[in-house]
């Protein structure tokens, strides 16, 4: 039996017969994962993110990254992290254009943990916790790295309920993509560690407060 990577509960499994693979769902905190043996291997999913070349130059991706520091960003935030800034350092660039002070770190292009022995007013990972093996380990460290009442800013897409939506949803397309919450999911991990959910937008971002 595969218990739930966040809470240890009881999952039920979601089988895609066009492609064999095969999901865990929790019954407790809605959490989703891919089995194993569909991971690629870490050669291979460095190819895949080798291929994505966001930049300042890329319109759309800079306007996202615009809209969730409006929308999410709170007051004062004068230090930060990116944790999973990718090669091209868009949200890191727009921050410090704000007057923050943003760290980068990335598994594969910006590997040095320079946040081990720093704490931040926020730390943002954005389309980040979806790659992860072990979300609940990441989870863990960045809240040992961010100052009391600072803040955490995820973005990955809230999945659906139904098996039958959620095998046709498209963010499951990606072959990295191995983790997917839900607001449930959150607010289980807020209870957990003694977060507030100050926001999130029903889709894909959610802000938490260290309390």
């Amino acid at each position: 039996m595969n218990r739930c990577k966040i809470c240890k509960s009881v999952t039920i499994s979601i089988t895609d017969t066009k492609t064999s693979k095969v999901y865990h769902k929790c019954l407790e905190c809605d959490y989703i994962f891919l089995n194993k043996n569909h991971y690629l291997d870490t050669e291979k999913e460095k190819e895949h993110y080798d291929n994505h070349h966001n930049n300042l130059e890329s319109l759309g991706y800079v306007k996202m990254f615009e809209k969730l520091i409006e929308e999410f960003v709170p007051p004062n935030i004068e230090t930060a992290l990116d944790y999973g800034c990718g090669e091209g350092e868009v949200l890191p660039i727009l921050l410090q254009r704000r007057g923050i002070a943003c760290d980068r770190y990335d598994l594969y292009y910006h590997p040095d943990k320079i946040y081990e022995d720093r704490c931040y007013d926020m730390i943002v990972s954005t389309e980040v916790f979806e790659h992860l093996d072990n979300p609940l380990q990441s989870f863990e460290t960045l809240l040992s790295h961010i100052k009391k009442d600072g803040y955490l800013l995820l973005m990955t897409y809230f999945h659906p309920q139904e098996s039958k939506e959620f095998l046709q949803w498209f963010y499951i397309q990606d072959i990295t993509h191995i983790g997917f919450f839900s607001i449930k999911t959150f607010e289980y991990l807020a209870q957990k560690y003694n977060l507030k959910i100050l926001k999130h937008n029903q889709k894909n971002t959610v802000l938490f407060q260290k309390v």
